[in-house]
């Protein structure tokens, strides 16, 4: 997927944000959270899985890599050439579990623009 892609798929989610920071990065945020990030300098694009076991079944079949500087808690790296229906699905599959995690009400407040 291409930046534009990224960025225009990350912020079709329901009240998800889009800040650079850290040298450049485009991170995506629901709640304040993080659910996304893309490093356009290598293109890598950061996200949470469902699960610790998803993300240890993806690094062990070599498609991800742990997350540079978040080491814990299912969050992985994958190349820019993973397949952009598998990146979209597992990008907003990130957006479910940061967003699942939110208080009640900021998560009402969300979902209540889902309905």
């Amino acid at each position: 997927m291409t930046k534009d892609e990224i960025y225009a798929h990350c912020l079709s989610l329901p009240k998800a944000t889009h800040v650079e920071q850290w040298m450049g990065s485009q991170v995506y945020k629901i709640g304040g959270k993080v659910f996304a990030i893309h490093a356009p300098e290598s293109g890598h694009v950061t996200f949470k899985c469902d699960s610790e076991d998803t993300a240890k079944l993806l690094i062990e079949v070599g498609a991800a890599k742990r997350a540079p500087h978040l080491p814990r808690g299912g969050w992985v790296a994958v190349p820019p050439d993973m397949d952009a229906d598998e990146l979209k699905a597992r990008i907003s599959q990130s957006y479910e579990v940061v967003l699942s995690g939110l208080s009640r009400a900021m998560r009402r407040e969300i979902e209540g623009d889902r309905a």
